[in-house]
């Protein structure tokens, strides 16, 4: 995918949908723990992770939060929209190595500012559901495609 194309208020309807596909690695946990300043052990210690329900380290639940971000500035409505609001109920853990799947569904547009509801439920390879929330977004008013930035490279030791 070279470039991103979006999709207009106008060309929206409801009942749209759209998917979008991340596997979570170590390293995405390792960055968000970066990033967010969030170092529980729970996410970054092995050990100390087996001693929890879970068995073994999570990811950061709202990892969930950044990849609903990504496909609504990707995918539905795309390009130029504006990621407003965000309800998330986390259903399962996420693990490192999981292929999570985030399906967009169209629920609603209010013509006042071009805001957009979206309900998003997003399964692990599976098939079971981590994650259902709806997004609030302010969808763009024009068509544009842009080239896919290019993103640096990050190494972890």
């Amino acid at each position: 995918m070279d470039y991103l194309e979006n999709i207009p208020f106008d060309e929206l309807q409801e009942g749209q949908t759209a998917e979008y596909v991340k596997t979570v690695s170590a390293d995405d946990i390792k960055l968000f723990a970066i990033i967010s300043g969030d170092t529980n052990p729970l996410h970054l210690d092995e050990e100390y992770a087996k001693t929890t329900r879970f068995g073994r380290c999570i990811a950061h639940g709202s990892i969930c939060g950044i990849i609903v971000s990504a496909a609504v500035a990707t995918k539905l409505p795309g390009p130029g929209a504006i990621y407003a609001a965000q309800e998330m109920k986390f259903k399962k853990p996420v693990y490192p190595g999981d292929t999570i799947t985030a399906k967009l569904t169209l629920i609603e547009k209010k013509r006042k500012a071009n805001i957009i509801l979206i309900d998003c439920v997003m399964t692990n390879q599976h098939g079971e559901t981590v994650f259902t929330g709806v997004s609030t977004a302010v969808a763009p008013s024009e068509k544009i495609r842009v080239k896919v930035a290019e993103l640096p490279k990050v190494t972890l030791l």
